[in-house]
């Protein structure tokens, strides 16, 4: 078999199957695929984490020298289900290199035009939306699943979405880590447990700055984490309840894309899927996919790339998953992306006033507005922050949630230093991380474990915080300026927006996190400007209600006619990926 030189094009030959476990509808047996697909996987993360990463080989420099003519022919390639699987592989590492950040850098030539995709889903002339919410149609009462895979601020938007589609009249199941039975339930919704631990995850996650594995010695936590909750997800949709053995039939299903294997599910159910996420997922030319490093002209291109990458890697479990336990057929390669879907609706959880809905996102896809969930008004703080509080100025609030930090001594010195510094008191919250460690905290100091942000954040002048959506969204409805330390994922997409907006400095990498860095943050939040635009941003936010914007979005996009009925043959998964439509090849 001619292999394809790493510097050139792939040529015209048709190379034949190899034991990489490819999708090519050769006459290979279905055992020797299965004895292929766990390989392939493995093989995958290895090869694009480590001969694309950013580690000063030659393989870099040769793969990202590229033409027209070159990606054209790869393009093209992409398609053909009988070229092997790792030749597949080497010809993705030539447009995207997975750093060691964890992010994708995309190389794209600059006269590329991102003009033709196969789907009107991306229209770059959207139709009108209609915002007239009366004309929704009358929703029968559903059995609802919310399939949800994160941290709890993942978690805690949709616990608010469920409990108003609960008061509309509809049984609302929330199927997410066991480690949130007790959140869920406290909040009067049903609880199932999905696969998957969200402290294993987020370590996984602060260690390679994302979804994709950039040391090949994570690979196998990535994997098993992810086969846990891929093989949970049809459970979730129709076993008794595992507490009281009621039975669940499911009507529709609203997920999260990290849940991964929903879209196999909904077209093995015949049941309507709607996806909310609170990072952006849909292609758009105005901002780059969070995950990746690109050029402008390369925008839209990078979230059909980093969704082709987390597709190839997951690949070998969603086809047991579909043979195995969904007895569905077959999903040819790039054919049934696991999240990028033609006739699937998308609602964006954050502030139209943050980030506005981008022009070229068309009427299937909706900005909600941020999703708060009211926990402040239950709250009892302890007496000695009350009193703690009260004696001074407002504190700059700094914590980073349920992350594990890497060297929580040395960041807390920092904190504490630097607060010193700048003539500030601080409330450091511990969290996951072990932050906030000190035998004595010094008077301007306050250690505090956990509290509700609705609460906490009204009593501080400033926020410092990983950038999570949810938090980032409480500091900004708290008329906060906000600094934001990014660990991974849409953590930096949130640094960039708030400091666009000017109501925060421009984000501190966690690994670049350093005294200097963090007073220089500090006295940029305490200037009068800054703190009157996040006054102003917080008052336009006022008259959001994304709970409602998020339940009218799901109602508008229910087919009058249930999903259930849809004909054999009709299916959900097809992605609004083709590699060859957006280079102009049909």
């Amino acid at each position: 078999m001619a292999e394809v030189p790493e510097a050139t094009c792939p040529n015209s030959t048709v190379a034949s199957r190899d034991d990489s476990g490819d999708d090519s509808h050769s006459t290979a047996s279905s055992g020797e695929e299965d004895n292929h697909s766990e390989a392939s996987g493995q093989n995958l993360h290895i090869e694009a984490s480590t001969s694309a990463i950013d580690s000063g080989s030659n393989h870099q420099s040769r793969s990202l020298r590229l033409n027209d003519n070159c990606v054209t022919i790869y393009a093209t390639k992409f398609l053909d289900d009988n070229v092997p699987f790792r030749k597949k592989i080497k010809w993705l590492s030539r447009l995207a290199n997975v750093k060691h950040d964890g992010t994708v850098h995309c190389d794209i030539p600059t006269d590329m035009k991102p003009h033709t995709f196969d789907s009107d889903f991306y229209s770059e002339a959207p139709e009108k939306e209609d915002t007239d919410t009366t004309d929704i149609p009358n929703i029968p009462p559903l059995q609802i699943v919310m399939l949800i895979v994160g941290t709890r601020g993942d978690v805690q938007p949709f616990v608010a979405i469920g409990k108003r589609l609960q008061a509309d009249g509809h049984r609302v199941r929330l199927a997410t880590h066991s480690n949130f039975k007790d959140f869920v339930l406290n909040a009067g919704l049903e609880f199932f447990p999905l696969g998957g631990d969200p402290k294993v995850l987020a370590g996984y996650m602060v260690k390679n700055k994302g979804f994709l594995p950039s040391v090949p010695s994570e690979i196998p936590v990535q994997r098993q984490q992810m086969k846990e909750i891929i093989f949970s997800l049809l459970d979730a949709c129709r076993a008794n309840d595992p507490d009281s053995d009621v039975k669940f039939d499911v009507d529709a299903i609203i997920a999260n894309p990290p849940a991964y294997g929903h879209t196999h599910v909904a077209e093995a159910l015949k049941v309507p899927l709607h996806i909310f996420f609170t990072m952006p997922w849909t292609p758009t030319s105005e901002f780059p996919h969070p995950l990746s490093r690109v050029k402008q002209h390369g925008y839209r291109l990078s979230y059909h790339i980093v969704d082709s990458l987390i597709w190839l890697g997951i690949r070998d479990m969603i086809k047991e998953l579909r043979r195995k336990k969904l007895k569905l057929r077959r999903a040819a390669y790039l054919s049934g992306s696991y999240s990028s879907l033609t006739d699937v609706p998308y609602g964006y959880i954050w502030s139209p006033h943050l980030v506005p809905k981008p022009k070229d996102w068309g009427p299937k896809i909706d900005v909600v507005g941020f999703c708060f969930l009211d926990l402040a008004s239950n709250y009892e703080p302890p007496e000695s922050l009350v009193k703690w509080l009260k004696d001074g100025d407002k504190p700059i609030y700094i914590g980073f949630g349920s992350l594990p930090v890497q060297e929580p001594e040395r960041m807390t010195q920092i904190i504490v230093q630097a607060l010193e510094k700048t003539r500030q008191r601080g409330i450091i919250n511990k969290g996951w991380g072990g932050l906030g460690n000190l035998a004595e905290p010094p008077d301007f100091v306050y250690l505090l474990d956990n509290c509700p942000h609705d609460w906490l954040f009204l009593q501080c002048s400033a926020v410092v915080h990983h950038g999570g959506a949810g938090t980032t969204a409480a500091g900004l409805k708290a008329a906060c300026p906000t600094t934001i330390v990014p660990f991974f994922g849409d953590q930096p997409f949130w640094g960039e927006r708030v400091h666009a907006r000017g109501v925060g400095p421009a984000p501190i990498p966690v690994e670049e996190f350093s005294l200097d860095k963090l007073v220089d943050a500090i006295n940029f939040m305490l200037d009068p400007q800054v703190k009157q635009r996040a006054v102003d941003l917080a008052k336009a936010m006022e008259c959001e209600d994304g709970v409602a914007g998020a339940v009218n979005a799901f109602y508008k996009h229910f087919p009058v006619k249930n999903a259930k009925e849809k004909p054999e043959g009709e299916t959900q998964a097809h992605s609004g990926f083709s590699i060859t439509h957006y280079f102009g090849h049909a």
